[in-house]
């Protein structure tokens, strides 16, 4: 009995995560995950106790950690200086979207990519559109750079962080096989978005607003508890312990609370994590994946090989969206090796791209552009959401058969 109650509720959990939300009501991927714990706990099939043994603990710690070093550049008004310097830039638009591409491609690597763009949106916005500009195209730039810049590292997006915890993977070298690919990405997102969307980007820019402000002494803080991150990354101290340190060391401060730092983090990304690990942890302890599992090995379609990893990871992105396929993956696959993690961390991050819905990063473009009033519907995206994807999914799978990180078949 309470298998079959831990099937049903894993089955409508993943349901949900594929439709994005329940119908007719306003409960998205997060408030699902979080039901099917509810389920979970008032079924009895699982308890508070079990919580903790099926929860990654390293994982969310960092991840909270990664938010609040990326909260303190938000705090000194860096991502809206980025944005206002991209929109007031001198130039023609196509130089405008080069720009867009280069700086959300650049800090994507290295810092939250969902904080990145949903700080950079609203002002990106304001900003070319004040120049008569449409902003869809820098709109698009903004996301498709975002996920192509965080494939490149670790840290850049919430999939990577969790693959990198789970398989012990070395920053530095994940860096040196990602970052290439990830490079052609950001000029595959450059090239789609500019043929995709010519007609907009051959208007004359007007006059632009005036740059806004940062706070110099708070950047300066948080752009030395960067580097000291990236420097502690080259000790043997976790991951998590390293971020946790200087996370805490940016929320001393005389001039910001750290209510203010702290409410910045994505409790809803985390919370979407807890939930899945609890329904996925449930799930195997079914013993029903491990099953699968053998089955899969026996005939062959492990995950571990270019030919079946590419149209997995292609599907499960645009449909239940690369967090929550991941999650789920890696809760039935252990023991992986780097080269198939690599293909998996580049592959679903890149895969993103597809559709409005495969990516979280993709998600809060559009809903902060609807703040101020402009609309991005998920046919705006797939325009250059589809070569962009296919294009810099092709050349990851070059360089992942070709480098020899994973067999093509």
């Amino acid at each position: 009995m309470h298998a079959a109650i831990i099937i049903l509720v894993f089955i409508f959990t993943y349901i949900g995560m594929a439709a994005g939300r329940l119908p007719w009501l306003q409960v998205d991927r997060t408030g699902i995950a979080l039901m099917g714990v509810i389920a979970l706990l008032a079924t009895e099939v699982v308890t508070l106790d079990d919580l903790g043994a099926t929860i990654d603990t390293s994982t969310l710690v960092l991840l909270f950690a990664l938010m609040i070093i990326s909260a303190q550049f938000a705090a000194a008004g860096f991502y809206d200086w980025c944005a206002g310097r991209i929109a007031i830039s001198k130039g023609s638009p196509a130089r405008l979207l080069a720009l867009t591409v280069l700086v959300a491609g650049a800090l994507s690597a290295l810092l939250a990519n969902d904080i990145v763009v949903f700080a950079m949106t609203p002002l990106l916005c304001a900003g070319v559109r004040a120049r008569g500009l449409d902003p869809r195209p820098y709109l698009a730039a903004l996301a498709g750079a975002s996920n192509a810049g965080s494939a490149a590292t670790l840290i850049g997006n919430p999939q990577n962080i969790l693959i990198g915890q789970i398989g012990g993977l070395d920053f530095w070298r994940f860096a040196a096989v990602c970052l290439p690919p990830a490079l052609a990405a950001l000029a595959i997102t450059y090239l789609s978005v500019r043929l995709i969307w010519h007609e907009a980007l051959h208007a004359k820019p007007g006059a632009a607003l005036p740059p806004p402000a940062f706070d110099r002494l708070l950047l300066i803080k948080a752009s030395l508890g960067a580097i000291a991150l990236l420097t502690l990354f080259l000790t043997p101290l976790p991951r998590e312990l390293a971020a946790l340190i200087v996370a805490t060391g940016l929320l001393v401060s005389r001039r910001t609370t750290t209510r203010s730092i702290i409410g910045a983090v994505d409790w809803n990304l985390i919370l979407l994590f807890v939930g899945l690990f609890v329904v996925n942890g449930a799930f195997g302890e079914t013993g029903l994946p491990g099953r699968a599992l053998d089955d899969l090995t026996r005939a062959g379609y492990l995950p571990d090989r270019l030919a079946v990893m590419t149209p997995l990871a292609v599907l499960a992105s645009n449909t239940i969206g690369n967090v929550p396929a991941v999650v789920m993956l890696l809760s039935l696959w252990r023991h992986v090796a780097a080269g198939p993690l690599y293909g998996l961390a580049l592959i679903s991050t890149l895969a993103g791209n597809l559709l409005l819905v495969g990516s979280i990063a993709n998600l809060i473009v559009a809903e902060r552009a609807a703040t101020v009033g402009v609309g991005f519907s998920a046919r705006d995206h797939l325009r250059a959401g589809l070569p962009m994807a296919l294009g810099s999914i092709a050349v990851a799978v070059l360089w992942l058969g070709l480098g020899g990180w994973m067999p093509w078949r």
